[in-house]
C-alpha cells in the first residue's frame, strides 16, 4: 500500500537500532540503512522534545548530498524524568543509577523523527507516559546482566523482561517507547507521497 505510493522514492533509514529497522520492514517498505556517527550534544537551554527534535535534525545534517528522489529518516529517543533528560547509559553503573531513578516513578519517553528530502524537511515527535512500580536492586541488577540495555534511552526496553515485570501502565503509544511512533511515521510518509 504505502510501498506503492513511495515507489519513486529511495528511503534511507539512518539508524543502527534493530527495533527501528524491524518497524520499517513490518511497514512493508523498501529501505536502505546508512548510519553516520555524529556528536549527539545539544545546547543546554533545550528541554523535553526540543532536545530530540534538535538531535534528529542534527543527524540529518550529516547527509549533505541527498538526491531528489531520496527520503532520509533520522530519529532520537530520550527519557524525561523530573526535568532531566536520560539518554543511553555509559556503563553498568550508569544503567543501575537510571533504573533506580525510574523505579516507582512516572516518566515520559520522547521520540522525534526527522524526514529530510532535498527541498523539504519535517520533524515530528511523540510523548508517552510510563509508570514503573518500585523495583528491587536485585531486579535491576538481574535485568542489566541478562538484557544489557546499553543501547536504550533510560537503560530499559519496554519489550524486555523489565517491561514485563516492572511497568504498571502507560499513557500513549507503546511503540514510541520502543523508539518509533510508527503510526505518525506512516502518516507522514503518506503525506510526503501526496505532496
Amino acid at each position: 500500500m504505502l510501498r506503492e505510493k513511495l515507489k519513486n522514492y529511495n528511503i534511507i533509514l539512518a539508524s543502527a537500532s534493530p527495533r527501528r529497522q524491524t518497524f520499517f520492514r513490518e511497514l512493508d517498505l523498501d529501505f536502505q540503512i546508512q548510519v553516520k556517527v555524529i556528536n549527539e550534544t545539544y545546547p543546554p537551554h533545550l528541554v523535553h522534545s526540543e532536545i530530540t527534535d534538535y538531535i534528529s535534525q542534527l543527524k540529518a545534517s550529516a547527509f549533505s548530498d541527498l538526491k531528489k528522489e531520496e527520503i532520509l529518516i533520522t530519529s532520537d529517543t530520550l527519557v524525561w524524568l523530573d526535568g532531566e533528560a536520560l539518554g543511553k547509559p555509559k556503563d553498568e553503573q550508569d544503567a543501575q543509577e537510571m533504573l533506580h531513578k525510574l523505579s516507582g516513578q512516572m516518566h515520559e519517553v520522547i521520540t522525534s523523527v526527522c524526514f529530510t528530502l532535498k527541498d523539504f524537511q519535517k520533524t515530528i515527535n511523540d510523548v508517552t507516559k510510563v509508570w514503573f512500580r518500585t523495583l528491587t536492586t536485585e531486579e535491576i541488577e538481574y535485568y542489566i546482566k541478562t538484557c544489557r540495555p546499553f543501547d536504550k534511552a533510560g537503560s530499559y526496553g519496554i519489550q524486555e523482561w523489565i517491561g514485563y515485570i516492572g511497568i504498571e501502565k502507560i499513557e500513549g503509544c507503546y511503540f514510541n517507547v520502543m523508539g518509533l511512533p510508527i503510526r505518525l511515521v506512516y502518516k507522514t510518509l503518506n503525506d510526503i507521497a501526496d505532496r
